[in-house]
């Protein structure tokens, strides 16, 4: 995969991409992420064969941007916006019809929208609103969040496939808020399950700062594998 720096739609953007992709990978990321990017998309073109491209684009407040509603804080002082629809809106209107013309997608593709921590948690949130991403990837996710599981209980997903990954020691924490997230991401696979939506459930060893970009790789490939098989079957 090429490696390329962009501002598209007024985002800064770095895509990593082969010829012709069948499935583009969208991936919200701080700024400082970027360096963890650049191995995840390694560990992506080592794995994977079929064509795709990794598209990780900057959010400039990543607890407002990637919020779906306020929320007080979890750690600190600094609590959380609600402005996940306007990053929707953002991928929806403005970086996938211009990546259609800078990565030349086969005409079929797939967009998959994936991401770690509260960018998983936007990823999943996104899976509600739309049927744009074919399957979400969601490493890590915040599923603590405050009204999440509720939320989650009340709507239907529309992508084809979800996959979910926490590690065996994230609640293990003292936070009160953040130590919910493993009965939380229990009852989401339950409920994705009994929803009738494809998905896995991983657990991974350690906590939730340990080896993010492998996390985040393999929530990608299963997604890619998942609609390699349906587009087989």
């Amino acid at each position: 995969m090429q490696r390329r720096t962009a501002t598209i739609a007024g985002t800064p953007c770095v895509t990593y991409a082969d010829e012709n992709p069948r499935h583009i990978l969208l991936q919200p990321v701080d700024h400082r992420d970027l360096d963890e990017v650049d191995r995840e998309a390694q560990l992506l073109q080592d794995s994977c064969k079929a064509p795709l491209a990794l598209v990780a684009f900057e959010v400039s407040e990543w607890n407002d941007d990637l919020s779906p509603w306020e929320a007080p804080p979890a750690f600190g002082k600094r609590g959380f916006g609600s402005g996940a629809q306007h990053t929707l809106d953002l991928i929806l209107n403005g970086i996938l019809p211009e990546l259609s013309t800078i990565l030349r997608p086969q005409p079929s593709h797939d967009a998959i929208l994936g991401g770690y921590s509260l960018a998983a948690l936007f990823s999943l949130w996104c899976a509600y609103q739309t049927d744009a991403f074919s399957a979400v990837a969601a490493a890590s996710p915040s599923v603590w969040f405050p009204g999440w599981v509720g939320y989650a209980q009340g709507h239907q997903p529309h992508s084809r496939a979800v996959y979910l990954s926490l590690g065996d020691r994230e609640e293990r924490t003292r936070n009160a808020v953040v130590s919910a997230v493993g009965s939380c991401m229990r009852r989401q696979h339950e409920l994705l399950r009994a929803q009738g939506v494809p998905c896995a459930l991983e657990w991974n060893a350690g906590g939730h700062f340990q080896d993010p970009d492998s996390r985040t790789a393999r929530a990608f490939l299963w997604c890619v594998g998942a609609l390699e098989a349906d587009r087989a079957a």
